[in-house]
């Protein structure tokens, strides 16, 4: 188990996808997320065939927040230049959370 902490607040339940074949199943065919999805490395997602929206955080290889975006099902985003993992959650969580832009993540493994 795995939590998504922002400036030093846990926030969330975190699952973690490094390899090809997690990073590029998603969130595809879930009706919803509890907490967040953090895919590593990427630098852009895509919304196709996805059946709710989500929030998107573009993070740095420290994981600083660089941008965050709202996207709708049946999109495909734009690569963001320095982003080394993206950020998933259900639309609405990331605001809820208090992450934006220059948001510092880290993740906490529970033992």
């Amino acid at each position: 188990m795995a939590w998504l902490c922002s400036d030093r607040q846990r926030v969330a339940a975190l699952e973690v996808a490094t390899t090809f074949r997690d990073r590029s199943r998603g969130l595809l065919g879930r009706d919803g997320l509890d907490g967040a999805i953090l895919l590593r490395p990427a630098s852009s997602v895509h919304t196709l065939r996805m059946r709710f929206p989500i929030d998107v955080a573009f993070c740095d290889r420290n994981l600083r927040v660089l941008d965050v975006v709202t996207m709708t099902p049946n999109r495909i985003g734009r690569p963001r230049l320095r982003a080394r993992a993206v950020l998933e959650a259900e639309a609405g969580r990331l605001a809820a959370w208090g992450v934006k832009a220059g948001s510092q993540l880290a993740i906490e493994e529970e033992a």
